[in-house]
């Protein structure tokens, strides 16, 4: 066990690393993976069980003992994400499958690798918590609402099979992830250091599939793809930031909801971009998943350099819970 801990941690901490590796080797050889495409939505709801059997009634203490910087994350990352994906896809113009899949990537919920950001930042990891944790919940119903109103121009949006989606993906395995936790807690408490390990092996193999069905997008659309999502991250993490500097939150919420804000659950953005618009669609995410994972940590590394005072709030949070490593 304690050999898997060590591989699962080192597995977590160059997970930018081992994310660039899959896409090289997808791309360069394409044809062993194309048959894991199939297993996308499975790998999706590995990682989501993971979460759900790391999260803890605590994560959820701030959203009623200080729910404002919560509410303004969740609405940064609602409203923030999706309308600078929908200018974006505008000003570049992009092709219709790709400019559906900025504005996915831009409309679901934070991804669980902002949490391990955060945390590097020196800034409020119970603020980050409970935003991904808050957001992720109500992704079924606003993902799908938020992509009819934007994307639909481009690409025919059934938000009522995609609600379905997200919850099979997601609820549905956070669910019984919390249910393992309460009825078998010291099971639980014992093999959840490896937790991350399993989430890092289902992005990779989700990168790798997609990767290897867009071999011949990437070198079309590679660049254009990859500066939207460069673009769009930066706007998102100085948005968020801005956003919050502007409604009086002090530094440390700051810095936890423009990470949690420019970070998204890329994986959830393959696998829905996959099932409802087609493997185009998923580029955007895939470039995602590796840049997230390399911003996030040259941010953290800024900003770890200068910490920010301490809040009230993040008194008990000073310490990393496990969590799955997922891209955004």
């Amino acid at each position: 066990m304690k050999a898997l801990e060590s591989i699962s941690s080192f597995a977590g901490k160059y997970f930018a690393v081992w994310v660039i590796v899959a896409a090289l080797m997808a791309f360069l050889f394409p044809t062993p993976f194309l048959g894991l495409g199939a297993y996308i939505s499975i790998l999706l709801g590995v990682v989501m069980f993971g979460m759900g059997l790391t999260l803890k009634a605590v994560d959820f203490k701030i959203i009623a003992t200080k729910p404002l910087p919560v509410i303004v994350g969740v609405a940064a990352q609602f409203l923030i994400m999706p309308l600078v994906a929908f200018a974006i896809a505008y000003v570049l113009k992009l092709p219709p499958e790709l400019a559906a899949g900025l504005v996915l990537l831009g409309c679901v919920p934070g991804g669980t690798s902002s949490n391990v950001m955060v945390y590097l930042a020196k800034r409020n990891l119970a603020l980050s918590v409970a935003m991904t944790s808050l957001s992720t919940l109500l992704a079924p119903v606003v993902t799908p609402l938020l992509l009819l109103w934007l994307a639909g121009q481009w690409m025919p949006v059934d938000p009522m099979s995609m609600f379905k989606s997200i919850v099979q993906v997601i609820i549905v395995p956070i669910v019984l992830g919390l249910l393992i936790r309460k009825f078998f807690p010291k099971a639980v408490e014992k093999s959840v250091s490896v937790v991350p390990l399993i989430s890092v092996l289902a992005i990779l193999i989700i990168v790798a599939a997609v990767t290897s069905a867009n071999a011949g997008n990437v070198i079309s659309s590679g660049f254009v793809v990859f500066a939207a999502v460069f673009l769009h991250n930066g706007f998102g993490l100085l948005l968020g930031y801005f956003t919050a500097l502007m409604l009086g939150l002090n530094e440390s919420d700051r810095r936890a909801i423009s990470i949690e804000v420019g970070m998204q659950n890329s994986g959830l953005g393959v696998a829905l971009a996959t099932a409802h618009f087609g493997p185009l669609a998923a580029l955007p995410s895939v470039w995602g998943a590796i840049w997230h994972n390399i911003s996030g940590p040259i941010l953290a590394t800024i900003w770890s350099k200068k910490p920010a005072v301490k809040s009230e709030a993040e008194q008990d949070s000073d310490t990393i819970p496990v969590r799955t490593i997922e891209s955004r």
